[in-house]
């Protein structure tokens, strides 16, 4: 019985790098942004970015809370981040047109 790896979110890397471009951040200010500058390197980032690893849950609802997005927003491929980060408030998404 081997276990089953759970599947990864198609669109999460795209979503945390479209926050961090579109609030004008290098990597290492995104860390800043996000408190983790203590726990974690600059490189972390990148790695998230390009879905080579998923961030833990602790860094998806800081994500959120700096796009002022729902976590629901970053996990669900259906859903579309606004166009204006950081949301003047809590944005619940954009469902995606077929």
């Amino acid at each position: 019985m081997g276990k089953k790896a759970r599947p990864k979110q198609e669109r999460l890397a795209e979503k945390l790098s479209q926050i961090r471009n579109t609030l004008g951040l290098s990597q290492s200010e995104m860390l800043r942004r996000l408190e983790f500058e203590e726990e974690m390197v600059a490189a972390r980032i990148s790695e998230f970015e390009l879905g080579k690893n998923e961030p833990p849950l602790k860094v998806l609802l800081r994500y959120a809370r700096v796009a002022n997005v729902w976590t629901d927003v970053l996990i669900d491929d259906e859903l579309d981040l606004p166009d204006k980060l950081p949301s003047a408030k809590k944005h619940e998404g954009i469902k995606r047109r077929r």
